[in-house]
């Protein structure tokens, strides 16, 4: 062996790879003996003219690899083009094996231990994606955290306007609006019980939906039950009947959700939501968990507002008659006094009482006139349910105010009202008491007073003439201007 070709083996012995070459008929050139630690091979098992097909024969042997790969790898040396393939050593460990071909047809194939280089690669792959799932992780938390923000906002957007509320009216405005935004791509109507708890009144609805004027109690799972109840047309569950009287002209129900509306403990009403068509089912469910917050806040508001206005009418009506006190209604002659004065407008203010009501009550007892001012005031309602003010000033007398009406307008009321107590038939025991008659006085603004003392007076003046022409009549107070009571 020349000087040259032992040096050129100390390289190729000093290398980590394992080198063979072959020449064109495939016959073992040389190799380096690096070749048997990194192949796990005996001394015996590659040699100098030994035959590819027979070093190959010995890896299928060993069980490094299978006869279909070295049917495939002979198949590649023909080809004339570089390849590479892996070899797993009983070991365990991987080595990569790439073959090059030379430019007199044989070929050069270098043997590297990749088995460390496969694990950190692996485990950089495994770190990677388990950094992914991470990420991935995160961002739906920070998504989640960003709905509920969100959710959380719009919820206390819709409680500053409920709470804002006055009356029902108004709170049925803010669900109509603020529903959409809540639930978006939604339909749904809101149903309060009725004063008898008979059945439920349509309140308001958004989106598509439309309501019943009544419901039954027992039309719906979820008031039956006691609560929220999910609609899953692909489940078990069973649709309300307030759902199937409804489907009339409209697409099937896939997904709804009725919430019981509940304040103070008692369900004062139902909040219906129908979720859109194809609509997944994660976002159904998140919806639902929405919707039943948003039932709760509107239960809170409606509770509050029914107080509110239980509280109001405690302190602006009688117990016994249900008109307005003396106190409201002198709130309201003054409030009307500043807007008619204004606007340029005018308006009526009738004052009545009962006749010989003294000697009703001391003929028949105070119950017998309790019964009576009861019906007084019943029919008083029924007549002035459009903006007017009927007032209880105190004992039998009463008054009314009736926006922008001058002295002649006043003047036809009252006679109805006169007329309609007259035929008023009060049952006391196993009889009638006797008809009641009222006389009234009108005045009118400006042109019997400006000034809410003024016009009372004014009135009660009117009054006075009445009872002195005969009762049971009509008197207007610029007929008597001047004269005495």
């Amino acid at each position: 062996m020349s000087s040259n070709s032992a040096q050129l083996f100390e390289i190729l012995n000093q290398m980590e790879q394992g080198i063979v070459a072959w020449s064109p008929d495939g016959v073992c050139r040389l190799h380096n003996d690096r070749i048997f630690r990194v192949l796990e091979l005996n001394t015996c098992d590659l040699r100098v003219g030994m035959s590819r097909e027979q070093f190959l024969k010995i890896s299928v042997s060993y069980g490094v690899i299978s006869q279909a790969k070295m049917d495939e790898v002979q198949g590649n040396f023909k080809s004339g083009q570089p390849f590479h393939f892996d070899r797993n050593m009983p070991s365990g460990r991987v080595v990569s094996s790439f073959a090059r071909p030379l430019m007199d047809g044989g070929y050069v194939v270098t043997f590297t231990d990749v088995t460390q280089f496969r694990r950190d690669a692996a485990d950089l792959d495994k770190a990677k994606k388990a950094a992914e799932a991470a990420e991935t992780k995160a961002l739906a938390l920070l998504a989640k955290e960003q709905a509920w923000r969100s959710e959380g906002k719009l919820l206390a957007q819709l409680d500053e306007w409920l709470q804002s509320c006055k009356s029902l009216d108004e709170l049925f405005e803010v669900v109509r609006r603020f529903m959409p935004s809540l639930l978006p791509c939604t339909d749904g109507e809101l149903y309060l019980y009725s004063n008898s708890r008979d059945v439920l009144d349509g309140s308001c609805t958004w989106g598509e939906a439309k309501t019943h004027d009544h419901i039954a109690p027992d039309s719906c799972w979820a008031l039956r039950r006691g609560r929220g109840y999910h609609y899953d047309a692909s489940g078990a569950g069973l649709e309300c009947q307030h759902m199937l009287d409804a489907a009339d002209g409209i697409p099937e129900i896939e997904n709804a959700i009725c919430v019981p509306i509940v304040a103070h403990g008692d369900t004062v009403g139902l909040l219906h939501v129908v979720y859109p068509a194809q609509m997944e089912r994660r976002r159904v469910l998140e919806a639902n968990e929405f919707a039943l917050q948003c039932g709760e806040h509107i239960s809170l508001a409606i509770a509050n507002v029914k107080l509110r206005d239980e509280l109001h009418d405690q302190s602006t009506r009688g117990p016994l008659t249900r008109l307005y006190n003396r106190r409201y209604f002198l709130e309201a002659l003054r409030s009307d006094g500043v807007m008619a004065a204004r606007k340029d407008e005018s308006f009526a203010l009738l004052a009545f009482d009962a006749d010989k009501f003294k000697s009703f009550n001391d003929n028949h007892g105070h119950d017998a006139g309790d019964m009576v001012l009861r019906a007084i005031s019943d029919k008083m309602l029924d007549m002035f349910a459009k903006g007017e003010t009927p007032c209880r000033f105190g004992g039998e007398e009463f008054s009314v105010l009736v926006p922008k009406a001058d002295t002649a307008r006043g003047l036809v009321i009252a006679e109805k009202l006169r007329a309609a107590v007259e035929e008023v038939q009060v049952r006391y025991g196993a009889g009638e008491l006797p008809r009641v008659t009222i006389s009234i006085g009108v005045a009118s603004y400006p042109a019997d007073g400006t000034m809410p003392q003024d016009l009372i007076k004014a009135a009660d003046k009117a009054l006075y003439a009445a009872k002195a022409a005969g009762r049971n009549c009509v008197r207007a107070a610029a007929d008597v201007e001047g004269k005495c009571c």
